[in-house]
């Protein structure tokens, strides 16, 4: 017999950090400013901050920025990579709910009543420029949904990271009259499924290779040392993924190295810096060197240029001579075996 109860519409929401609009100073320049504006992204008080944003780094970095952007930009579809994953992410994890169902129902009656019971809406955001997480989360609400789940795509933990995310989507349910029940996804830093298809990737790489790379870097985008000490988790975050693909991968510390990248500004990051440790490594006479970026779940920026390009290149300049990429998971089947996992895990009760 087909439950009677009235259909249960669940959104989720999977939400990763942004992508301007173009590449030209004017786009870059609204993208950053939003960004860096972002008092959990850049601690320092407002009345010092601003002013060296506004008349310094707004007017320099826009150009910089808008040139590696150019470098990796998906000309087919006018957008950043970072965009064009996310979507793809998205669209890919609604099919997977189509094709194997939304829950456990068990035989024709059961699947009945799942049906009957349970909608899921899924979309997907960035936390800066578009679209934004409380639109989407206003449009789902709008569209019925009440029950959402966020995924802030961060697979480590960081205050400037999945705790802005939060921010922004707790403060688009205070705008509304009726608020649907909210959940957000944890960090995931050593759950199994997401180290399993880590190594997968990295081994199913290196295999291709007609080498075999003397050292492997997991790189991480870094954050203030002060961040650290104010009670940020992010560093442990990482040393626990960093542990357990070691133990997958049988390496040992001295053959993945955990390192940091990208940092901004006069302030000591965490360390050690991938850039200075791939120049060491090179003029130490390794020759050859593999580097993943185990806390993106989307290739982008960071990623694709500064580990691709940039860091490539430093490799080669300073005596090394085979460099590679691997690359994040994406919208892979790896990939989504994972985000598929953790969703499911965390609509339990829902469905």
């Amino acid at each position: 017999m087909v439950n009677a109860n009235k259909s249960r519409r669940v959104g989720v929401i999977l939400a990763n950090l942004g992508t301007p609009e173009g590449t030209d100073y004017w786009n870059m320049r609204r993208y950053l400013a939003e960004f860096l504006s972002d008092k959990r992204v850049i601690e320092w008080p407002g009345i010092i901050w601003q002013p060296i944003l506004q008349l310094i780094v707004l007017t320099v970095r826009p150009k910089k920025s808008g040139a590696a952007y150019a470098r990796i930009w998906n000309t087919a579809r006018n957008e950043s990579p970072l965009r064009s994953y996310t979507r793809s992410q998205a669209e890919k994890l609604a099919a997977l709910f189509r094709q194997k169902g939304a829950g456990a129902a068990e035989g024709a009656e059961g699947a009945e009543n799942q049906a009957a019971q349970t909608e899921l809406d899924i979309d997907w955001a960035m936390r800066y420029g578009r679209p934004a997480i409380g639109a989407v989360a206003q449009a789902m609400a709008a569209r019925g949904c009440d029950h959402i789940l966020l995924f802030p795509l961060y697979p480590q933990y960081a205050a400037s990271t999945t705790a802005t995310v939060n921010d922004v989507f707790f403060s688009a349910l205070q705008a509304m009259r009726r608020q649907p029940a909210a959940r957000t996804v944890p960090a995931y830093a050593d759950d199994p499924v997401y180290i399993d298809a880590l190594a997968n990737s990295v081994t199913a790489h290196l295999a291709g290779l007609p080498y075999k790379p003397e050292k492997l870097i997991a790189s991480y985008h870094g954050i203030p040392q002060s961040y650290i000490k104010r009670g940020d988790p992010y560093y442990e975050e990482c040393r626990r993924t960093t542990i357990a693909l070691r133990q997958r991968l049988g390496l040992g510390d001295d053959e993945l190295l955990m390192c940091f990248q990208s940092r901004f500004g006069p302030e000591e990051w965490l360390q050690p810096y991938t850039d200075k440790t791939i120049e060491k490594l090179a003029q130490e006479g390794v020759k050859s060197l593999a580097v993943f970026n185990p806390g993106f779940v989307a290739d982008c920026l960071e990623t694709i240029d500064e580990i691709g390009h940039e860091a490539a290149a430093s490799f080669r300049a300073h005596g090394g001579q085979d460099f590679t990429h691997i690359p994040c998971l994406n919208d892979s089947d790896e990939g989504m075996r994972v985000i598929e996992h953790i969703v499911r895990r965390e609509l339990g009760g829902w469905l």
